[in-house]
């Protein structure tokens, strides 16, 4: 039998459960149907007739669960774009004040710092805005590039501060913010495209929601 033949029967045991890394499998076994024909522990469930989870088995055996219209469209309505905005922005910027607090006392500029701020934004853009739309993503690789920019922003506006004896808020009330982009450039690196790139690639893949296998259940 090809395993969406199995399927069939097993949507329908009681024996079955839904192991996320796996999909559909059989509690007895922890594993996919390996039977042929019938199975020989076969329980059918008399509360559910056929689930309208569906899966299938893609060329490298991995379990694909299509949702419905009527699913997908039940967890769109539970998104909020707005605070997801919020979330990501508030964590990009104390991400990119710690950037600047951290390269200023070690005198060095540590890139990784990036790669932790474009993963901060995606998750708390995951966790408060629940999204599954494309917009989720862009905004989070978006607010994570600034937010990177804005890091190393403070970098700058920290050394200035320590040059001149002045306190952090003094120097961004004083600062000619005409030579921003002047600055920015002169302290670019091309080691900070690959940084940038891979923030927002963070801000972007971890920007949508993951389904768990309770939601599933109850879709």
């Amino acid at each position: 039998m090809t395993r969406e033949e199995q399927l069939v029967l097993c949507k329908q045991c009681t024996n079955r459960k839904m192991d996320l890394q796996q999909g559909l499998v059989c509690t007895l076994t922890n594993e996919h149907a390996n039977f042929e024909n019938e199975c020989s522990n076969f329980s059918a469930d008399p509360e559910v007739e056929l689930t309208n989870i569906q899966t299938e088995v893609d060329e490298n055996g991995e379990v694909i669960i299509h949702l419905t219209e009527e699913q997908v469209e039940k967890l769109r309505m539970e998104q909020n774009l707005a605070m997801a905005i919020i979330a990501g922005s508030f964590v990009g910027i104390v991400g990119a004040i710690l950037w600047g607090m951290i390269t200023v006392a070690t005198n060095y500029q540590i890139g990784y710092m990036a790669l932790a701020i474009g993963a901060g934004v995606g998750f708390s853009m995951r966790y408060t805005g629940k999204g599954m739309d494309q917009v989720f993503g862009i905004s989070g690789g978006i607010i994570a590039i600034l937010s990177c920019v804005l890091g190393n922003f403070f970098s700058i506006i920290g050394y200035v501060a320590n040059a001149e004896g002045l306190t952090l808020m003094q120097t961004l009330v004083m600062f000619d913010y005409s030579l921003t982009l002047d600055v920015m450039m002169e302290t670019f690196s091309v080691m900070d495209i690959l940084f940038y790139g891979i923030a927002g690639y963070e801000g972007y893949k971890f920007a949508f929601r993951k389904i768990t296998e309770e939601q599933l259940a109850e879709l």
